[in-house]
């Protein structure tokens, strides 16, 4: 995900803006792995090689992102990890 797209980024299941993003993996301006994150709502976008995964609850992968979780768990807040949505471990 290129960088200057963050700042247009909000989330899509209540509209808040901005998002909080970490970024694990990165290569230039790019980011390769990270997490965007919703302070309002508790949910979690994945970003994985390099696209954010910002779907409505019914259609994200719980396999998916349970890898996701459980792969980035210790660069991961604790309340993400243990609490948020729309699963965590």
């Amino acid at each position: 995900m290129q960088r200057k797209l963050f700042d247009i980024l909000a989330c899509p299941i209540d509209k808040h803006y901005p998002l909080e993003m970490l970024e694990f993996n990165v290569n230039g301006e790019v980011i390769v792995d990270g997490v965007l994150i919703c302070s309002q709502c508790s949910r979690y976008y994945p970003i994985v090689e390099e696209i954010p995964v910002m779907l409505p609850d019914s259609l994200r992968n719980k396999k998916d992102d349970l890898a996701f979780l459980e792969k980035w768990q210790s660069r991961l807040p604790e309340n993400v990890v243990h609490g948020g949505k729309p699963w965590s471990l």
